[in-house]
């Protein structure tokens, strides 16, 4: 029997302490074990320095520790659920409560006593055997005790109780519903329980709850009880008849001791872990545990027992009938093993869950298919259904209107049916997203987290940058870098030849500390700047010398090798174009503090637009043709890099009239994250001597640097992300997704190379990792920012979804069939069209294997009639291999 585990975690650094998510196990262990909690917990434990911060100041220090400490993710050791996923004490689901609490040691000097003593404990004869599920240091190196409740105990009797016989202080805020928990790294666990996390047996479930209501309480142990000074529970009639509890054992809530005759556990505990039957989380893996196949476990996916639901209506069992027919199922046996899953689904997908609503369902399927009704996996496949396609605000089909009129009419000729079911209620859901996007801006996650591990020029750049602005500082590097260098280009792997262009734009909110990548762009043109500042002063000579000359006077021409590469912001269209003229060749490059003083560029029409696409184009030709002697009249190739910054609302009304003209593909995004309102400010390093010494060689690298350079490992990196993108567009079916990778592709490509040359053209393996990073940045910043307002102008009668590229193959069942995928394409807002040349692409991808429908003789030629199982992407968690012919 699989063990279903379900933890209420929020998994983001700086995560909205407001909201947490129902997920696995795995996604648990997942942050626990990233290297990032890791190094955070070595900063707070002050093992590691931390960024910008004086180690000489211990208020400092220990004002940055415990900022880290609040950046933590956490969660909720309670309750596996909350309603809308908001944290709040009314918003925990009692059907979820986990019958376990965790234990605040939070004095250093308790700690090892502690540890020593919990071992005891969980090996004593008392009714703390077997109670101990998790020991943990927290992130202060103190410690975090997971037990599992004694039957009837309410969490606070049993914080208070087990403090007493840990010999260790009771801390009063431990007690409450919603208490959140921050997690630290896979080192600081000292103790896991097999059963850590894992659902309890039903009948214990059951017999924990009855508890509570016979001392008044509710099914969670909340509320006033009415025997709350003493209260009694018989284990072993707990056992046989969840619904009697009595006693032999006395708990005395008033000084907590607790007497026993014998251990007041049920025994299918053992450090069980409670959830609600029927709840919507991701399946796990099946345990090793000698547990998990004892008979008196039950059913662990629901609670479903006899005659407590009512009656299903004539009218729904007249409906199933007619919707079995319509999903092209008439006259089969739909709850036969192997098929009844994809039966039940194509049933609900061809509109059962339109006239039903999911608890009347429950009904129906407990008489049609009672066989499958009995398996947790029928229940979580309909509340997963009504989940996530249940919308009762959307027109009914002609076929569904037909069906609900006929089977209302027949309806009114039979008696109805009685039924035995009953149903556990949830509306939550598991989110499968690549970048997990939320809804709205409050939800949304945090940008991919940086590599800890960085290539020698980055790390030696962002070292004088504050954590926070460091992301946002290792993108702006990369257009000055680039600026430096000359007659040099890199092969593409579409066997285009580029230079490297590169612009990066900044976006984020007022007062963010968009001024954080000045100062390494500066240090990084310093040499362009130098030779810009003679030359500039050789210019303004000459104009002083043809101001003085009169009109006939001869005057001497422009001087040659007026090489200015670095710009001014409000430089006219005209004095673009000399300046690149002058350029022979090289990069121009300007950095502005505001998007919009790109508009001194425009000329006629949106020219600075059309210079930003052009830049990014090889051979490009632009220029102007003038009659006037002293006119510009040039012809010339664009190499221009720059970077900008703005506000996020001034960007992307900005870009708002070119979303799909090519600018934003072109150019590399990226975002400083909001800070906690009060939290310290960010100090920056010193940039001295030092900085601009190891940055030299560098830039004497880029400076040498002359023709066409060859970087494999560049190009085969180039390769696997461009199959990364593609295999990801596939099965998310998002097109704007696709058409931003592309470009990203190329912009990560150069800067790889970009890399390889300032290390005197040699890789160093960190480059791959943060290539990697960068691209994955980069369209998380497109997507964000951009990714609606680009489908609404593809598609303008499309309703924007504010959602993330999500897997489409993983939001599928295991085994589906045409018009199930269909429908979710549909859901999705995306072209019913394209669904059978989305299936035959996964059939072809060995995503998914197709099923040939039964009874059918000789060759199907139609998609639509087949069945899928997929291969990969599984519920199940399972990866499944077909041999090749």
């Amino acid at each position: 029997m699989k063990i279903v585990h379900v933890v209420a975690i929020n998994p983001y650094r700086k995560g909205n302490k407001g909201k947490v998510f129902s997920y696995n196990i795995d996604t648990y262990d997942k942050v626990i074990e990233s290297a990032a909690v890791k190094k955070m917990i070595q900063q707070i434990r002050g093992e590691l320095p931390i960024d910008g911060v004086d180690l000489n100041d211990a208020q400092a220090v220990k004002k940055a520790q415990e900022r880290l400490k609040s950046e933590l993710p956490f969660f909720c050791p309670h309750y596996g659920m909350f309603k809308n996923n908001v944290r709040r004490q009314e918003n925990a689901m009692p059907e979820s409560f986990l019958f376990q609490t965790i234990i605040d040691v939070d004095d250093k000097e308790y700690v090892e006593k502690a540890i020593e003593k919990a071992r005891e404990l969980n090996c004593s004869s008392g009714i703390w055997n077997g109670s101990l599920l998790h020991l943990c240091y927290s992130a202060r190196k103190k410690l975090h005790i997971g037990i599992r409740m004694p039957v009837g105990m309410t969490i606070e009797e049993t914080q208070k109780a087990y403090c007493e016989a840990l010999g260790v202080p009771y801390d009063e805020s431990c007690i409450t519903p919603e208490r959140m928990i921050f997690l630290t790294d896979k080192d600081s666990e000292i103790y896991r329980s097999k059963m850590w996390c894992a659902v309890l047996p039903e009948s214990e479930i059951q017999a924990r709850r009855q508890a509570f209501l016979n001392r008044g309480l509710t099914v969670d142990g909340r509320g006033v009880a009415v025997n709350s000074l003493q209260f009694t529970v018989n284990r072993a009639d707990a056992v046989n008849s969840p619904h009697t509890v009595n006693s032999n054992h006395k708990v005395q809530s008033s000084n907590f001791k607790v007497q026993s005759n014998e251990n007041n556990r049920l025994s299918g505990n053992r450090g069980d872990y409670a959830a609600p039957a029927g709840t919507a989380v991701q399946p796990a893996q099946s345990g090793n545990s000698n547990y998990v196949d004892d008979p008196h476990l039950g059913n662990s996916g629901g609670n479903y027992s006899a005659g407590e639901l009512g009656e299903a209506s004539e009218k729904n069992l007249i409906a199933f009938d007619l919707f079995q027919e319509s999903a092209g199922l008439k006259g089969m046996t739909i709850d036969s093993v192997g098929s009844r899953h994809s039966s039940l689904l194509a049933i609900m997908s061809a509109g059962a869950s339109r006239v039903m609503s999911e608890e009347e369902l429950m009904k129906v399927v407990a008489e049609k298919m009672p066989s499958y009704y009995q398996e947790p996996d029928c229940h979580q496949l309909i509340h997963d259904f009504y989940a996530k396609y249940g919308d009762s605000s959307k027109p009914f089909s002609r076929d569904v209107i037909r069906i609900n009129a006929t089977a209302e009419q027949a309806s009114r000729q039979v008696n109805s049916l009685q039924l035995k079911v009953e149903r556990a209620d949830g509306n939550h859901t598991v989110q499968s997203s690549m970048f997990q996007v939320q809804s709205t801006d409050e939800d949304y996650p945090d940008p991919p987290v940086m590599p800890e591990k960085l290539p020698k020029l980055v790390e030696l750049l962002i070292s004088r940058t504050p954590e926070i602005y460091k992301p946002a500082v290792a993108h702006a590097i990369f257009p000055p870098l680039a600026t430096h260098l000359w007659q040099t280009s890199f092969r593409y792997i579409d066997n285009v030849v580029h230079e490297a262009t590169l612009s990066t734009c900044l976006l984020a909110g007022t007062g963010a500390g968009k001024s954080s990548v000045n100062k390494p762009i500066s240090y990084i043109m310093e040499d362009i700047r130098k030779r810009d500042a003679e030359n500039l002063k050789r210019e303004k000579e000459w104009k002083e010398e043809m101001t003085r000359k009169g009109a006939n006077k001869d005057k001497r021409k422009r001087p040659d090798n007026l090489v200015i590469q670095e710009i001014d912001a409000d430089m006219t269209n005209p004095a673009f174009v000399m300046r690149t003229a002058e350029a022979q060749g090289r990069f121009l490059y300007t950095s502005l503090n505001e998007l919009d003083q790109f508009d001194a560029l425009k000329g006629t029409g949106n020219q600075h637009f059309r210079i930003m696409c052009l830049a990014s184009d090889s051979d490009n030709q632009y220029g102007q043709t003038r009659v006037g002697t002293q006119s510009v009249t040039e012809r010339v190739t664009i190499r221009f890099n720059w970077n900008a910054s703005t506000t996020i609302q001034k960007g992307q009304r900005y870009f708002s009239k070119v979303l799909t003209d090519g600018p934003i593909s072109r150019i590399n995004f990226c975002t400083i994250p909001e800070r906690e309102i009060g939290d310290e400010m960010p100090v920056f390093g010193d940039y001295d001597d030092a900085y601009r010494e190891g940055l030299k060689p560098y830039i004497e690298n880029l400076n040498n640097a002359r023709g066409l350079i060859d970087c494999p490992e560049a190009f085969q990196l180039a390769l696997r992300l461009k199959d990364e993108n593609a295999e990801f567009s596939r099965l998310s079916q998002d097109r704007v997704y696709e058409n931003l990778s592309f470009r990203a592709n190329v912009i990560a490509y150069l800067k790889a190379c970009v890399l390889y040359v300032a290390n005197g053209c040699k890789w160093e393996p960190e480059i791959d990792e943060f290539i990697r990073w960068s691209e994955r940045y980069d369209l998380y910043c497109k997507m964000r920012f951009f990714g609606d307002a680009i489908k609404r102008a593809n598609f303008s009668n499309e309703k924007s979804s504010k959602r993330g590229p999500a897997n489409l193959l993983q939001q599928l069942p295991d085994v589906f069939n045409f018009q199930q995928a269909e429908y979710l394409r549909s859901q999705l807002g995306m072209d019913k069209k394209g669904t059978p040349s989305m299936l035959r692409n996964w059939v072809n991808r060995n995503y998914i294997r197709k099923i040939p429908p039964k009874g059918v003789t000789g060759d199907v030629i139609s998609i639509q009639l087949f069945s899928f199982e997929k291969l990969r992407n599984r519920k199940d968690g399972k990866e499944v291999k077909i041999l090749e012919s």
